[in-house]
């Protein structure tokens, strides 16, 4: 089966086919860096990597640009309401925002352009826009006119053009209370730029079409982003992207919310669980376990026995691979099985991908079970392989760094100085003190079996 992604655009699973053989071109609409992010915002980011691990792994050149939005009427409210420059407080949170995608393992995006470093590029697209009919200056402001595109409008989202609400304020210079803002007229205080049409700053959805276009050309493969963007933002970049003359993406993919109590999460719902919160509870892999293995377009409801269960469930997978390591020596990554590989060729189905690990480990545990090393090692690499595309593989040196590895033979260096002791106990016929040191070990979660080979352990679930 070759790679299948639903797009919003036709409401259809279709097959992928690359502009350009070989390379798979993406854009992801990134960070609004107004401030700390948190699980909601960033399993966009970790979706989008999911996919493009998958792509690189089935032999893509993969060019995946992921932007900042630094320059907004939210960061300059806060900004100003916290008696910060604005381009300081959107500096600190953009860092907050790559922190997490770091700590979480997203692969760097091939390019991270900020909003306000493409100003130049925005207004050509502006001036091509009014060049066309499709846009108007009115009063220092510029906005695209709606009713100029006709029917086409609304074909992403389903929004019925008579139906049509901006969610903008209003402004006495618009035409047509459908037509949305290309270009904000400067205000006392705000930053601007210098236009044809006087000193002002882009508005949100113009700045998402000129770096799109400026990095991966008037026509790329693939536009993501989360579920709140189809509209208005990702239906108002399609619209004068293609009003302009651009083809723009050929598919739309769209990332479901995280949720709590069944509200997307949103700071102005104050329900905002942010990851350097998150992580003081959980290691990072088993926050990324939690937020990649449902489908991306399926909603997380948060909750903290469902991020409990994930990390018991990624315990489970480390500690097969580990202690595989421990009897056979080093395991590298190998290949994919078929079921893992057909579930993410169908629209990235990481729960059936996820289950096909599950089943290699248990496999291998059989293997090991039986003594038949060799099966257990291909078991683990197999595992690494699948693991690795999902961005979870146990012996990433990212998750060393994170403590998950070095936790784990700390850990096990203790375990074995227990075991050596109980060992000499036992040499020594003082089966009770033997007994004793396993039965602690029980309790504090460390399953012992005694072997031919000597005693090994495991981590208990749960």
């Amino acid at each position: 089966m070759s790679l299948h992604l639903h797009d919003t655009a036709t409401r259809t699973t279709r097959e992928f086919h690359p502009r350009c053989d070989g390379v798979a071109s993406i854009y992801v609409c990134g960070a609004t860096v107004q401030g700390v992010p948190h699980v909601g915002h960033v399993r966009s980011g970790l979706n989008f990597d999911v996919l493009r691990r998958w792509l690189q792994h089935s032999g893509y050149d993969v060019r995946l640009v992921r932007n900042v939005t630094d320059i907004d009427d939210k960061i300059l409210t806060k900004a100003a309401d916290a008696g910060r420059p604005w381009w300081e407080w959107a500096s600190t949170h953009e860092r907050a925002f790559e922190s997490a995608y770091d700590r979480l393992g997203c692969l760097p995006p091939s390019v991270l352009p900020r909003a306000t470093g493409h100003v130049t590029q925005m207004i050509d697209l502006i001036q091509r826009l009014i060049d066309k009919g499709h846009a108007y200056a009115s009063g220092g402001d510029v906005y695209f006119d709606v009713a100029s595109y006709g029917d086409e409008y609304g074909r992403l989202s389903g929004q019925r053009l008579d139906e049509v609400q901006q969610g903008e304020s209003l402004a006495s210079g618009k035409r047509d209370p459908r037509d949305f803002t290309l270009w904000k007229g400067a205000k006392p205080g705000e930053p601007s730029w210098p236009t044809p049409w006087g000193h002002g700053r882009p508005g949100w959805h113009l700045e998402c079409s000129a770096m799109a276009t400026f990095y991966l050309g008037g026509e790329f493969d693939i536009h993501g982003g989360g579920l709140d963007l189809v509209f208005p933002h990702h239906e108002n970049e399609l619209a004068q992207s293609n009003a302009a003359g651009d083809g723009f993406a050929q598919y739309w993919m769209h990332n479901a919310w995280v949720t709590m109590s069944g509200e997307k999460m949103s700071k102005s719902l104050g329900n905002v669980l942010s990851i350097p919160a998150v992580l003081e509870r959980a290691r990072a892999v088993e926050l990324r376990y939690y937020l990649v293995t449902p489908h991306y377009r399926s909603t997380i409801e948060f909750s903290e026995a469902g991020l409990k269960e994930a990390a018991s469930a990624f315990g489970r997978i480390e500690n097969f691979v580990r202690k595989v390591v421990d009897r056979t020596g080093s395991v590298e990554p190998g290949e994919v099985s078929e079921d893992f590989a057909q579930a993410l060729d169908d629209d990235l189905g990481t729960p059936q991908a996820t289950a096909a690990v599950h089943a290699a480990v248990r496999e291998g545990n059989a293997a090991l079970d039986r003594g038949d090393d060799e099966a257990a090692r291909a078991a683990a690499s197999a595992v690494r392989a699948m693991t690795g595309v999902l961005g979870l593989d146990p012996l990433s040196p990212q998750w060393a760094e994170d403590g998950g590895n070095a936790a784990y033979d700390a850990l096990g260096e203790a375990v074995r100085l227990v075991l050596e002791q109980r060992q000499k106990a036992r040499a020594e016929r003082d089966f009770a003190t033997a007994d004793l040191l396993r039965d602690r070990l029980q309790e504090g979660g460390i399953a012992v079996e005694d072997t031919p080979d000597g005693p090994t352990w495991t981590l208990k679930d749960g």
